[in-house]
């Protein structure tokens, strides 16, 4: 994910008037030229304005890698972790590429400049028993039954939550059970929806008819009928998790990464796992999935001619 989690972004100081221009310019470059997401965009903001914070007024042109190199030491006190670290940088790195070519920059101070490594942690995935009585809650009101369809479409297909949020009624193909997705980067992918989310997407927008207002296509709306908003939908997995008694701290991509380590602990197919997350690199898909011990075992005792028992 592009932004950090609120809880591990530094404060961050007002700017100043000489900063606005370059930041607002570079912003545009991202959203206009690159075509970068909102959310993405934003993400690179917050990062360019931390950088901005830590020189204090010092002019960007001036600054030298002993100095970013300071800037990162700071981050880390503060509490950002590697993966955060990496992240920034990648952001600076960028922003001073944009300089370069811009106006007329000659260096870019953090060229070389590496964060330090972080701990791979996978996310938690919930184990098949856990998903199936998520996928389960009760109630016939409309926005169980919205929610319903929402938990299903995130398991069934593995999306990411602005790309749910996203939706529009006419992206879901009933007939041939796949939902059209933009993804990272506005990229448009097409993923297989399986027939039980199909069922509840069905239930849903029996209810939707009745509180959408006109006009709106979103696939998901609120009891005013306007489009879900990201926070709503945590929120509500929160309170379900409660309700059901779902140990743990449940959000969205932990039903993202709950399907892709199901769908590959069954099929060991990497490549279709990693075209069905929207994933640009197989290294990407390998981090956020996992085969359990014992599937691994088993493939091991199957496979490696010094692992056959002789019978």
């Amino acid at each position: 994910m592009r932004r950090a989690d609120a809880a591990t972004k530094p404060p961050i100081a007002p700017r100043t008037a000489g900063d606005e221009p370059l930041l607002t310019q570079y912003l545009s470059h991202l959203a206009n030229e690159r075509r970068l997401s909102a959310n993405t965009v934003s993400g690179y903001a917050h990062d360019v304005r931390a950088l901005l914070e830590l020189a204090a007024g010092a002019p960007l042109a001036k600054l030298q890698i002993h100095q970013m190199r300071r800037f990162v030491a700071q981050l880390h006190a503060r509490g950002l972790d590697g993966r955060s670290l990496a992240r920034m940088l990648s952001a600076w790195r960028g922003f001073f590429r944009y300089l370069a070519r811009d106006h007329a920059y000659t260096s870019n101070p953090c060229a070389g400049l590496r964060a330090p490594k972080a701990r791979k942690m996978l996310p938690h995935a919930l184990s098949p028993d856990e998903a199936a009585r998520l996928m389960e809650l009760p109630g016939d009101d409309p926005m169980a039954v919205r929610d319903r369809a929402i938990m299903e479409l995130f398991y069934s297909s593995g999306l990411r939550l602005a790309e749910l949020t996203g939706l529009s009624i006419d992206d879901v193909s009933f007939d041939d059970a796949i939902v059209r997705v933009t993804g990272k980067g506005s990229k448009t992918r097409v993923v297989p929806v399986g027939s039980k989310a199909l069922a509840a997407l069905r239930a849903w927008l029996r209810e939707r008819s009745a509180l959408a207002r006109p006009g709106n296509e979103a696939l998901f709306i609120n009891a005013a009928g306007a489009r879900l908003s990201p926070r709503t939908i945590q929120y509500r997995m929160k309170q379900w998790a409660l309700k059901l008694g779902l140990s743990g701290d449940l959000h969205p991509h932990m039903l993202r990464h709950s399907f892709a380590s199901h769908v590959l602990q069954s099929s060991g197919d990497l490549r279709a796992v990693q075209e069905m997350l929207g994933h640009a690199s197989i290294s990407t898909t390998q981090i956020y999935t996992h085969l359990d011990f014992q599937t691994l075992a088993k493939v091991y005792d199957q496979a490696h001619p010094r692992a056959k028992r002789k019978s």
